[in-house]
């Protein structure tokens, strides 16, 4: 159709044809490698104008911008970027297993740096890349013309090295990707020898058979694969070689050094495949300070020349192989990669396997050989030929010599050499040419001993190209010369089995556990098993805390000044604080001895949704959105600004939708609502939440409100009493409340609170040490202007100090 002309087309029809055109396009002309020769276009022709310009591995680097120009010139139209960035990527030792260009200058690093413009950088051929260009000038591959018509480029590379497996590709096409691991040389030269010295039964051989040399893929950058996950029978890498797609996981080489103070470190020197060593350091920062891995108080990246060595320093109370496991289940320390064995065939996109994969190559190689051994074959037949004419001539010196005399031009003296002495043009032309200083004897001994070596190799060609096994042996040397020159050791460990993930019973999140704080400042955990744990009378070392949560929770212990600080659960020792067992606070954290903890609270993993509430002895409230609490970092922080002559005493989780209930000691008691209470920052001091009765009155309680539950209050004398919290309506803020207890006798206020059901678990405890554990059914049940009766008996004059309460769950 000539300029100019319009002509109407059905769009739908147009748009189908013009998109797979498009998608044809990308698929062979840019997104994947060619299954013989492992190589996309761009990249290909990267390797060809170097070829073409004459970069060798010994010669001279060049400018990268110019290489860059010639490839854009000449075979590649499009843009600059893509062919450098393609360039950049050859040249990385830790994306390529055997980098293809060699360069001088930044091309990039593991932490993601970009490379230097190319005006800046040089590059030539790597030696091992010059070897899939070796023979390219003796029609072993076919040329098709460059994009203007005006020069020829190869199809494919000769490709002497095994390619596509040993560097790998990746690529997204349209509808289509693919992602093939590197593997090792040596490894995949192996397989490629067996196949060839089995040639008649390759149909018997399988993926386990291949897998006895290639043990798996061999990444750049090291690292651990692992063939199964425990407990599991399938052997995954064996399962993507035999399908063509899989997935299996990859893990950074990690171990554990020993520092003073019995503190560890964990050393990184090895990271899985394309993973970023800045992005990793940033993740674990960011989940540090999150509080989602704890214990981690310093990162730092040593990394250096000699190789990676990333430091991650512990704790001298954290389990170094818990970090680990929470870091390689939240970090890119533990990755998966995708095997997608995707490649062009004929021009086709074709899945293929392991063994088809090798397959294609072998074929490859052998019609590379037979190519070439013909095209050698007929350059020495050219040659012989030649040579067979120079010894008739030197034969019959005396008539070439009279009939050249004889002849007026060389046209005739080449019809009459023809003619008298039956050659060819060719030979004709070579006598003409030959100088007088060939007619010597030693000189024709040289052409009779040239022409005998040129009849040998014929010979030898010829029985090569008339056997299929003769050109498999040609293909078996070969790659026995590459293996040797080339293969190196293995850089990825392939291990049988490892662990998916840290599983939930490792860290036991299933498994509730009482945690404990003593007056003396012990703190410990213990297996619970819904009842409270045993807790005797232990002069100045009762508990002055205890709840209920799972190990895999972050423990917030609260100063009386005001002051919070985070440490994992799984940290604890386990053991009865009040029994000598645990370890002091000061030892897990900055806080010092002489530093009062008053409350604790618990949050499981993650927890961000909810809010944190706090009350103070003289009846200041907070309320903190969790999103903005500080998690597992090691230092303590501010949570609530406390005034001089008060105290904060209390810490409860809470939903946001829940109802508060305070008790005071003089006996009275308010119920309202959270949100009563707005979210605040750290350092606010908080609002008031009850009027107390006087400058002697204080708070005694705070508890979350539970359907059907009862209020619990217990007295200094040791009466105390249960009330059906139906009794206690929804009040607003900041008022005096509501009658909760009368005492037997003037100066005894309440001592504690708390909002209980049956079978709760409860812990009174007296100032001089003694404690006693109940059922919440066996205090009896009254109204509010009761008294109550005897729950605990007194000796002297001792007095209930606090009532302990772990179940805080408001929904059971």
């Amino acid at each position: 159709m000539e300029i100019g002309t319009v002509r109407q087309v059905d769009i739908d029809s147009e748009m189908r044809v013009a998109y797979l055109d498009y998608a044809m396009s990308v698929i062979v002309a840019r997104a994947l490698p060619d299954a013989r020769d492992g190589l996309k276009p761009v990249q290909r022709r990267i390797l060809y104008a170097r070829h073409d310009m004459g970069i060798r591995p010994d010669t001279p680097y060049k400018k990268s911008a110019r290489i860059v120009g010639e490839v854009l010139g000449k075979y590649h139209p499009h843009g600059d970027a893509s062919v450098y960035d393609a360039m950049a990527r050859m040249a990385q030792g830790f994306s390529l297993r055997y980098p293809a260009v060699d360069g001088q200058g930044n091309f990039g690093s593991i932490d993601g740096d970009r490379p230097a413009a190319m005006r800046y950088t040089e590059a030539r051929l790597a030696a091992i890349a010059a070897e899939m260009l070796v023979d390219l000038d003796k029609d072993t591959v076919g040329f098709v013309a460059n994009f203007d018509d005006s020069l020829e480029e190869p199809t494919v590379l000769p490709a002497a090295v095994p390619n596509l497996l040993v560097n790998g590709a990746s690529g997204i096409a349209v509808g289509m990707a693919t992602s093939i691991p590197p593997h090792n040389l040596g490894e995949v030269c192996d397989a490629l020898l067996y196949m060839l010295d089995n040639w008649r039964r390759l149909e018997k051989t399988s993926v386990e058979d291949l897998m006895q040399f290639i043990h798996g893929p061999d990444f750049p950058t090291g690292g651990i694969v692992f063939r199964r996950l425990e407990g599991e029978s399938e052997d995954v890498i064996a399962q993507a070689y035999g399908n063509g797609r899989g997935k299996f996981t990859l893990r950074a080489r990690v171990h554990v050094e020993e520092m003073s103070r019995s503190r560890h470190r964990i050393v990184v020197t090895e990271l899985p495949y394309q993973v970023n060593k800045s992005g990793l350091i940033e993740r674990m920062a960011q989940l540090t300070r999150d509080g989602r891995i704890e214990g981690i108080t310093d990162l730092r990246d040593e990394s250096d020349r000699r190789g990676m060595r990333l430091v991650i320093e512990l704790t001298r109370t954290v389990d170094p192989d818990q970090v680990l496991s929470q870091l390689f289940k939240l970090t890119p320390l533990e990755s998966t990669f995708s095997l997608i064995l995707l490649a062009l065939v004929d021009g086709e996109p074709r899945m293929l396997t392991l063994k088809k994969a090798l397959l294609i190559y072998l074929d490859h190689r052998q019609q590379v050989v037979t190519r070439r051994s013909r095209f050698e074959l007929a350059r020495f037949k050219a040659r012989a030929h030649v040579l067979e004419g120079l010894l008739i001539a030197l034969d019959n010196l005396d008539e070439v010599i009279a009939v050249i005399r004889r002849s007026r031009t060389v046209d005739t003296a080449r019809k009459n050499l023809c003619a008298k002495l039956k050659l060819s043009k060719v030979q004709a032309d070579a006598i003409l040419d030959m100088p007088l200083k060939r007619l010597a004897a030693l000189e024709r001994r040289r052409i009779e001993d040239e022409y005998g070596e040129k009849q040998r190799l014929i010979k030898k060609l010829a029985g090569l190209l008339r056997s299929p096994t003769k050109v498999r042996g040609v293909v078996r040397e070969e790659l026995v010369a590459i293996r040797e020159q080339y293969a190196d050791l293995r850089r990825t460990q392939v291990v049988d089995a490892g662990k998916e993930e840290v599983a939930a019973t490792e860290l036991g999140t299933d498994e509730p556990y009482w945690v404990a704080v003593s007056r003396s400042g012990l703190v410990t955990r213990t297996a619970g098993d819904g009842a409270a744990p045993r807790v005797p009378s232990r002069p100045n070392d009762a508990p002055v805390e205890l709840l209920s949560a799972p190990i895999s929770a972050s423990l917030y212990l609260f100063t009386a000044d005001g002051r919070a600080v985070a440490f994992p659960v799984h940290q604890l020792p386990e053991g009865l604080a009040w029994e000598g067992a645990g370890v002091h606070y000061g030892e897990l954290t900055p806080l010092a001895r002489d530093d009062e903890v008053a409350a604790a609270a618990a949050l499981p993993p993650g927890a961000e949704e909810g809010f944190l509430v706090l009350a103070t002895s003289a009846g200041n409230i907070k309320r903190i959105d969790l999103s903005t609490l500080p998690g597992v970092t090691g230092e303590p922080f501010v949570v609530m600004r406390v005034e001089e002559g008060d105290s904060l005493r209390w810490a409860v989780v809470t939903s946001g939708e829940q109802e508060l209930l305070l008790t005071t000691a003089g006996g009275r008691a308010i119920r309202f609502r959270e949100d009563e209470v707005r979210a605040m920052g750290l350092s606010a001091a908080g609002v008031k939440s009850v009027r107390l009765a006087g400058k002697r009155d204080r708070v005694v309680g705070l508890s979350l409100v539970r359907p059907g539950a009862d209020l619990l209050v217990v007295a200094a004398d040791g009466r105390g009493k249960r009330t059906s919290l139906s009794e206690y309506p929804t009040q607003g803020r900041y008022g005096q409340g509501i009658l909760a207890a009368r005492f037997a006798a003037t100066g005894v206020g309440l001592a504690g609170s708390c909002v209980v059901k049956g079978e709760d678990p409860i812990v009174f405890v007296t100032e001089k040490g003694a404690a006693k554990t109940v059922r919440a059914r066996t205090v009896p049940s009254m109204g509010r202007a009761a008294r109550g009766n005897i729950i605990i008996a007194l000796r002297g004059s001792d007095t209930v100090s606090a009532v302990l309460c772990p179940v805080t769950d408001a929904s059971s």
